[in-house]
């Protein structure tokens, strides 16, 4: 199996979730289908469909952390020395090379991308046209309103 980048952040958040599902949504759900057996005939019983279909979608969520965490190469962006160069777990500032605004980007794996916060996926076109650049660089994206450029104004590693 390959190995899936994330950041510590990242896992530490999975590992949360995890923990949530076996201590907290695993014993909630099967003491849910025990009260729902409880009331007698299951074939026309809303209470235990629901709670079984419950079950399934915990059970199915644990299986898929466990395999990302066991697949995950976990790597801490405080940790890297790569002189301003563009790499997996970077914040990245950017001017716009057109309307000179300015955004920040953290490069960071799948599971933990979200764009409110800054947090662009490693695969996605932004974060593959920057990395490997330095500081200073110009990064040309390929956006759905044609090619965006990007001045790399700084790079650092928190």
């Amino acid at each position: 199996m390959a190995t899936l980048p994330i950041t510590k952040r990242g896992a530490e958040k999975l590992k949360a979730e995890l923990h949530q599902l076996k201590t907290v949504d695993r014993p909630w759900v099967i003491n849910s289908i025990s009260e729902a057996r409880a009331q007698g005939d299951l074939s026309e019983n809303a209470e235990y469909d629901a709670a079984k279909d419950r079950q399934g979608f915990i059970e199915g969520r644990i299986q898929e952390i466990e395999g990302k965490l066991s697949a995950a190469l976990i790597i801490d962006p405080t940790a890297l020395e790569v002189s301003r160069r563009v790499v997996f777990g970077s914040t990245v500032k950017l001017e716009d090379e057109d309307t000179g605004d300015h955004v920040t980007y953290q490069i960071v794996g799948e599971d933990e991308a979200d764009l409110k916060l800054g947090l662009v996926n490693i695969g996605s076109p932004i974060a593959r046209a920057l990395i490997g650049k330095d500081e200073g660089d110009t990064a040309e994206v390929l956006a759905p309103g044609g090619v965006k450029r990007y001045e790399i104004v700084a790079v650092s590693y928190i």
